[in-house]
């Protein structure tokens, strides 16, 4: 993926991003409107309205890259919510990027054992 460390937080900026913003105009997005602290080395996801383009934003180092997907069939599964902004799991991002929904409900669910016979 991008980013090979563990400790990097993912945050999807939710709702719709005018994706003709650029690195500037996202980073005034991510320290004045969400409060996040744009040189943390941590993910910044942005989506267009029709859900078909993603942008992620982020400081690596000495400079911010910009990582832009385009679809050009079928939709980003794109989470609703009322919140600005959630912290999602790398392998989330994965699922996301792939078309998946970043709420597997289809997923083994997890089972907590007290004791093992």
């Amino acid at each position: 993926m991008l980013i090979a460390s563990s400790n990097i937080k993912v945050y999807l900026a939710l709702g719709t991003t005018d994706m003709r913003k650029s690195i500037n105009g996202l980073s005034v997005l991510v320290s004045e409107l969400l409060d996040l602290d744009l040189f943390s080395g941590n993910l910044f996801v942005f989506c267009n309205k029709k859900q078909n383009m993603l942008k992620i934003f982020y400081w690596d180092r000495n400079g911010f890259c910009l990582w832009h997907k385009r679809l050009e069939k079928d939709r980003f599964n794109w989470p609703k919510s009322k919140q600005e902004v959630i912290t999602i799991e790398r392998r989330e991002l994965e699922w996301l990027l792939n078309g998946l929904s970043i709420s597997q409900q289809e997923a083994h669910i997890p089972i907590n054992y007290s004791t093992i016979f």
